[in-house]
């Protein structure tokens, strides 16, 4: 390898490395001699001195923090849980975080903070709360107290959520005998409302046997009964098979001849 090709080679490395690229969903911090540039660096291809200049890139674009910890409950209780937290950072705000908390903020200040919001809320609230409808009602409120802590500092929690509730074995088995016990008396509701319909309908059918009764007896007058007999009368009188018919003219009493 001749002078050169090396004198070229090393010109190549240095311009390389004197060239980043800071992607979208990311922001950079120039630090130039230890000092921080106040400010900061879009996206883009961006020029420095390698020797003297550093670029720190920190990203924009929202962050799944996963933590697991015990959430002390209002009755003393601990339960176990997995919780997500979402946040982004500001880009404005990059070289103030870089100078103040370094890149090591999430354990510096989002966790901590994290941990503070959540143990004030979840010793407000009993441990069932959080194994049902209130949980959504416990997310927001630590999403909103890590809001109010952080926001001055660059960061934006978009949303807290607990993922996963290990209530204490006790505990559980109370939820699990309580619920069963509402599904019994669901049922045995649905039992009773169920007799107490059918009843309801024999009622109203019995009703309607009754009044059908009463109109057809009080129509059944003396008159309508003779008629209907002379009609009888009639019908017998033209049938083909050979009766004997005893009647005291307004009630008939009929024999089958052919069996007498």
């Amino acid at each position: 390898m001749n002078s050169k090709t090396i004198l070229y080679t090393l010109l190549s490395s240095i311009f390389l490395a004197s060239c980043t690229i800071v992607k979208q969903g990311e922001v950079g911090v120039k630090r130039s001699f230890g000092i921080i540039n106040p400010k900061p660096l879009m996206e883009g291809a961006r020029g420095f001195n390698p020797f003297t200049t550093t670029i720190i890139k920190l990203p924009t674009r929202t962050i799944n923090m996963e933590v697991r910890l015990p959430l002390p409950s209002k009755e003393g209780l601990t339960v176990q849980s997995e919780v997500s937290i979402l946040y982004r950072l500001v880009g404005t705000y990059a070289p103030q975080i870089i100078e103040n908390l370094g890149r090591s903020y999430e354990q510096v200040v989002i966790l901590p903070v994290f941990r503070s919001a959540v143990a004030d809320i979840s010793s407000q609230h009993f441990a069932k709360d959080m194994h049902t409808g209130q949980r959504s009602v416990i997310e927001k409120s630590i999403k909103e107290l890590m809001t109010e802590q952080l926001k001055d500092r660059g960061f934006v929690v978009e949303s807290v959520l607990l993922k996963s509730i290990i209530l204490p074995e006790g505990l559980t088995k109370a939820i699990e005998e309580k619920l069963e016990s509402e599904q019994d008396a669901q049922r045995m509701q649905f039992v009773l409302d169920k007799e107490r319909q059918e009843a309801t309908r024999k009622t109203i059918e019995a009703e309607g046997i009754r009044d059908s009764q009463k109109i057809i007896s009080e129509g059944l007058s003396p008159l309508l009964l003779r008629f209907k007999t002379i009609e009888a009368f009639n019908k017998l009188s033209t049938s083909p098979n050979a009766k004997t018919i005893i009647t005291n003219g307004e009630q008939p009493l009929m024999f089958n001849g052919d069996k007498l």
